[in-house]
C-alpha cells in the first residue's frame, strides 16, 4: 500500500450557497422563456409559478429525506430504501443519463451563443467547451466550486438587474415612462389563448427549473452537509419566486406578448426596450455563462452519481477510484465521453442520432421526481414521530398531490403529442431498458452456480500456514468458526488480508470522493485489527496487513510474502457479493497450487 492521501471537504460554504441559488437557473429560463410566452400569453408567470410550486415540494421532500439520513448517494439511496433496489438503480442510471445528454446538448448550446461573435465550425467550438469543463472537474472539487461560484454569481446578477431595472420601468420611475401595465390585457386579454394554457406551458417550464436538487449532491463535499441541504431546500422558494416568476411578469408587463421579438429572445428585447445599449451582447455573454454553468454543474453532477452508482455495486467498480485531488477522474471522464458521443452525433446527425438521445431523456427528470416523491411517502411513515429535523409541509396531503401533479405532467406530454409524446415514450423506453438490466443482472447473479472446493486426501497433513482473505464477512461467525477448526491443534499460523477497498469496506456508501482514499484504509485496518483480537482472544496465532483494492491481487502478493498451504475466502452470497460476481475463488483455485476453501456469510459487516 502507498501512502494515502489526506483529503478534505473541498465545497466551501460560500461556494455551496452560490450553487444553490444559481443551480436552478439554466439557459431555459432565458432563452426558453419566449416559447413559453407565445405559448401561454401574459399568464406566463402563473405558469412559472405553478412550475415552481412543484419544484418547491419536490426540494422539500429531499431536505426532509436528506437531513434525517445523510447520504452521498441523496435521492437514488432514499428510493432504494424506499422502494427497493430496482429504484435506487433506475434513479441513479436515469439521472445520470439525463444529465450526459444536457452536457452534450448544453456544449452544442454555448457553440451556437460562440458563433454569434466568431465564424468557427459548432463542433469544433462543442468540443473545446465540453474539454474545458472536463478538466476543470479533472482538476480539483474546489476549482469546480469556484468556477461555478462565478458563473452563478453572474446569472443571478443579470436576473436581479433586470428585476430591479424592470420594476423602475413598469412603475413609472424610469425617465420618460409612467405607470404601465397595459400589456397584461392589450393584446387579446389576459387569457389571449384561453385560462387552460396556462398549464400546458408547465411541461416546458418545469425543465427549465431543474437543479435545484444539485445542492443535495453536492452538500456531501462540504463541511456541513445537514445545514447545507435543509438551506437550499428552503431558499428555492425565494429563488423560484424572485427569478422566475418575478421576471416572467416583468417580460409580459414590458414586452406585448406575441411579438416576434419576445418570442425570439425576451430578455434581449426587454433590454432593448428600456434602452439599454448593446443588449444582445450583453445578454449573449450572460446566456453563454448560463450555458457554461450548466455544462460545468451537469459534468459533475453526472460523474457523482456514476460514483455512487459503482459504490452501490451497480457499476463497474473502478468508478470509485479518485485523484489525490479528490476527484473521482473515471467517472468524470466515462460521463464526458457520452457528452463527446452527443457533441459529434449533433454534427454528422442532428435529426436522427442526436434527436433521438435527447427524446430519450426528456422525460427522464420527471421520472426521477416522481420516484422521489414516493420515496418519501413511505420513508415518512416508517419514520418515528418527533425524529425529523426538517419535515414535508401538511404530509401527507401535499406529498401525494405533488406525485399526483407530477404523473398529470407525464399524462399531458402523452396528450399534446408531437415532440412531447415522442420524448415521453422513448423516455419510457430508456427507463424499461435501466430495468432490464437491473433484472439480468440480479437473474446472471443468482444462476451462478457455486464451485466445490476440491476435498483434502484423508491422508494430507493439516495446513499449517493459513492465508485468509476476508472483506465485508472478515468478523463472521461462519468465518471464525472455520478457522477455529482449522487451527484445532494450535500450531496453526494465520496471515489475513483485508483488501482496502472503497466498495466492500461500505465506505464508499457513506463518504464522498474527498476523504474516501482515508476513510477506507481506516474502515479497512478496523477490521484486521478486530479480526487479529478475536483470533488472538482464542489463542492462535495470526498477524495480517492490509491489500490492493483488487482481492485476486492482494492475494497474489500474500501468497508469494507468506507461502501457505492452505487459503481460506470468505464472501457474501451469490447475489450480494461483488466477488463472486468476478470469480474471485474461481480464479483463486485456478492461479495458486494451494487448497481453497470458501466460505460464505450471509452477516455483512458495516463501515464505521
Amino acid at each position: 500500500m502507498g501512502e494515502t492521501p489526506t483529503l478534505k471537504k473541498a465545497l466551501s460554504q460560500r461556494q455551496l450557497r452560490m450553487i444553490a441559488i444559481g443551480g436552478v437557473i439554466g439557459a431555459g429560463l432565458f432563452v426558453g422563456s419566449g416559447v413559453v410566452i407565445a405559448d401561454t400569453g401574459p399568464g406566463t408567470f402563473i405558469t412559472y409559478a405553478l412550475a415552481g410550486v412543484l419544484i418547491i415540494m419536490v426540494m422539500r421532500m429531499l431536505a426532509e429525506m436528506a437531513v434525517a439520513n445523510p447520504s452521498t448517494g441523496s435521492f437514488a439511496d432514499y428510493a432504494r430504501n424506499a422502494l427497493g433496489n430496482w429504484a435506487g438503480f433506475s434513479v441513479g442510471w436515469l439521472y445520470w443519463y439525463f444529465w450526459v445528454i444536457v452536457v452534450g446538448f448544453e456544449a452544442i448550446a454555448g457553440a451556437k451563443i460562440i458563433q454569434y461573435w466568431v465564424d468557427v465550425p459548432l463542433w469544433l467550438t462543442a468540443l473545446a467547451l465540453l474539454i474545458a469543463m472536463t478538466a476543470t472537474n479533472l482538476f480539483s472539487v474546489s476549482s469546480f466550486g469556484e468556477f461555478e461560484y462565478w458563473f452563478a454569481g453572474i446569472k443571478v446578477a443579470a436576473i436581479l438587474v433586470f428585476i430591479g431595472l424592470g420594476s423602475l420601468f413598469v412603475l413609472g420611475l424610469w425617465p420618460h415612462k409612467e405607470l404601465d401595465f397595459s400589456n397584461l390585457t392589450a393584446h387579446g386579454g389576459f387569457f389571449p389563448l384561453g385560462a387552460t394554457a396556462v398549464t400546458v406551458g408547465v411541461v416546458t417550464v418545469i425543465f427549465s427549473m431543474v437543479g435545484a436538487e444539485i445542492a443535495t449532491i453536492a452538500a456531501a463535499e462540504s463541511a456541513d452537509p445537514e445545514r447545507a441541504v435543509a438551506k437550499a431546500a428552503n431558499s428555492v422558494i425565494i429563488r423560484v419566486l424572485l427569478f422566475f416568476v418575478g421576471s416572467a411578469f416583468l417580460l409580459v408587463t414590458i414586452l406585448p406578448w406575441n411579438s416576434e421579438q419576445t418570442a425570439a429572445s425576451p430578455f434581449v428585447a426587454a433590454f432593448t426596450e428600456l434602452g439599454i445599449p448593446y443588449a444582445d451582447h450583453i445578454m449573449n455573454a450572460v446566456v453563454l455563462t448560463a450555458v457554461l454553468s450548466c455544462l460545468n454543474s451537469g459534468m459533475y453532477t453526472a460523474s457523482r452519481m456514476l460514483f455512487v452508482l459503482a459504490a452501490r455495486r451497480e457499476a463497474p467498480p473502478q468508478l470509485v477510484a479518485v485523484t489525490r485531488r479528490g476527484v473521482p477522474a473515471t467517472a468524470i471522464l466515462t460521463s464526458s465521453v457520452v457528452g463527446f458521443v452527443c457533441v459529434i452525433a449533433a454534427a454528422f446527425s442532428p435529426n436522427t442520432i442526436f434527436a433521438f438521445l435527447l427524446n430519450s431523456s426528456g422525460a427522464v427528470i420527471l421520472f426521477v421526481y416522481l420516484l422521489i416523491a414516493l420515496s418519501q411517502i413511505v420513508l415518512r411513515y416508517r419514520s418515528a414521530p418527533g425524529t425529523l429535523k426538517v419535515k414535508m409541509w401538511l404530509f401527507p396531503v401535499l406529498s401525494i398531490l405533488t406525485a399526483l401533479a407530477i404523473t398529470a405532467i407525464l399524462i399531458q406530454m402523452f396528450l399534446q403529442g408531437g415532440e412531447n409524446r415522442k420524448a415521453l415514450t422513448l423516455s419510457l423506453l430508456s427507463w424499461a431498458v435501466v430495468i432490464v438490466l437491473f433484472v439480468a443482472n440480479r437473474w446472471f447473479l443468482s444462476r451462478r452456480p457455486e464451485v466445490p472446493e476440491v476435498a483434502r486426501a484423508a491422508d494430507a497433513p493439516r495446513p499449517h500456514r493459513v492465508l485468509v482473505l476476508a472483506n465485508e464477512t472478515v468478523q463472521s461467525n461462519e468465518l471464525l468458526d472455520e478457522l477455529r477448526s482449522i487451527g484445532a491443534d494450535r500450531d496453526t499460523v494465520y496471515h489475513v488480508v483485508v483488501p482496502a477497498s472503497p466498495i466492500e469496506t461500505g465506505v464508499a456508501a457513506t463518504h464522498g470522493p474527498l476523504d474516501i482514499s482515508e476513510a477506507t484504509v481506516r474502515a479497512a485496518q478496523r477490521r484486521l485489527d478486530q479480526t487479529l483480537s478475536t483470533l488472538h482472544s482464542d489463542q492462535l496465532q495470526a498477524d495480517g496487513e492490509l491489500g490492493d483494492y483488487r482481492p485476486l491481487r492482494a492475494l497474489a502478493h500474500a501468497v508469494e510474502v507468506f507461502r501457505p498451504d492452505q487459503i481460506v475466502i470468505s464472501t457474501l452470497p451469490p447475489e450480494d457479493s461483488v466477488w463472486q460476481r468476478f470469480d474471485v475463488v474461481d480464479r483463486a483455485r485456478a492461479e495458486h497450487r494451494v487448497p481453497v476453501t470458501h466460505v460464505v456469510s450471509r452477516v455483512r459487516e458495516r463501515a464505521s
